[in-house]
């Protein structure tokens, strides 16, 4: 039976479920979830991220880590972490950066938050030769405590699912995933009474709401407070609260119904930078600016970095000029996508200041 048909069924028996509910079982259901058996990354797949745009992307978050450890007092060991690794490309391109400090590569115990087992294979396959033997883990508690951390996420918190909240004319409804009458997935509303806040949202308005994203914030800030590090966030989201819909499934890097074809595309939501943020202050942590990633990027000189490989290959200049504009342009992912710092309480890493 597909997952389709489970879901159906379910809601047949016990009524309509949360869209929090329904992303978790399209993307982490052990037997068809999208993770759990399918996911599809890069140019042939059905979605793409920034380290498969350029090298550059990577390398310069390797260079990134290098000078926080250093403001850190280069300690040994130190964790390496990253959560979601992807295909590993990120990871290989951090390790690559970090060959400029061997001692780095010393002290580095690596280690890879990774639920999906395709992924897991497609990393140890990108890692076989690299400098540092990697470790996974299901779960960032999983990771030993008692050293310092360096941990990244890119494009992690887009896929951690949100509870989604529609003003009506009575009140607020909580939006869920129920059946029509042919017996199809369709969105439907539970209502919950009176608006406790929001008053002044117009009927219509979606409001999103993710526990999981304020946990994973508050889980990190309280790890990089107690044991010291710092944690790099990217993805992308909203600096500012605000109201909106943003739940969205990708196939074949072409949007499509988040109801067509559960298990099959990708979901997503935006990444609630603020709530983040919020949750890992109040684990203790430091905080810094919620960056533009075209802005971050170009602080640690991406801009300098392309027109040294351009003026080493000048055949491939105007293919650097795209993948550039692509990562920072305004149009592209540079406004879109954003970049927050985690730190550990009088750490300020580079382009993040402390308040």
């Amino acid at each position: 039976m597909s997952l389709l048909d489970r879901l159906r069924a379910q809601i047949a028996q016990d009524g309509p479920i949360s869209v929090a509910e329904y992303v978790t079982r399209c993307l982490h259901d052990p037997r068809d979830g999208y993770y759990a058996t399918r996911p599809a990354l890069g140019e042939d797949g059905d979605f793409l991220t920034a380290p498969a745009v350029s090298q550059m992307f990577g390398e310069l978050i390797g260079l990134w880590i290098l000078e926080t450890w250093t403001l850190m007092g280069r300690p040994a060991p130190v964790r390496l972490v990253e959560i979601g690794p992807g295909d590993g490309t990120l990871i290989s391109d951090i390790l690559r950066a970090a060959r400029l400090l061997p001692e780095f590569l010393a002290a580095a115990d690596l280690r890879l938050v990774e639920v999906s087992p395709p992924l897991r294979r497609v990393q140890a396959a990108k890692l076989a030769n690299a400098p540092v033997t990697p470790r996974w883990a299901d779960r960032l508690e999983a990771v030993p405590a008692g050293a310092p951390l360096l941990l990244v996420a890119n494009e992690v918190l887009d896929c951690l699912p949100a509870h989604q909240f529609v003003r009506t004319l009575d009140g607020w409804a909580e939006r869920v995933v129920g059946l029509d009458e042919h017996g199809n997935l369709a969105f439907g509303l539970k209502h919950l009474g009176p608006p406790p806040v929001g008053e002044d949202l117009e009927p219509g308005v979606v409001v999103e709401s993710s526990p999981a994203q304020a946990a994973l914030g508050s889980e990190i800030g309280h790890r990089v407070a107690r044991d010291g590090g710092a944690a790099l966030l990217i993805d992308y989201g909203r600096d500012a609260p605000g109201p909106g819909d943003t739940l969205q499934a990708l196939k074949a890097h072409t949007k499509v119904s988040p109801l067509a074809q559960p298990g099959q595309a990708d979901l997503t939501v935006w990444a609630d930078f603020p709530a983040v943020l919020a949750a890992a202050a109040e684990a203790g942590a430091t905080t810094g600016p919620i960056l533009p990633q075209g802005a971050f990027l170009q602080g640690l000189g991406i801009d300098q970095r392309a027109q040294a490989l351009a003026a080493a290959r000048p055949d491939q200049a105007d293919k650097l000029a795209r993948q550039l504009d692509r990562l920072t342009g305004a149009a592209q992912m540079g406004q879109l996508f954003k970049a927050v710092c985690l730190s550990a309480p009088g750490l300020s890493p580079p382009l993040f200041e402390g308040p």
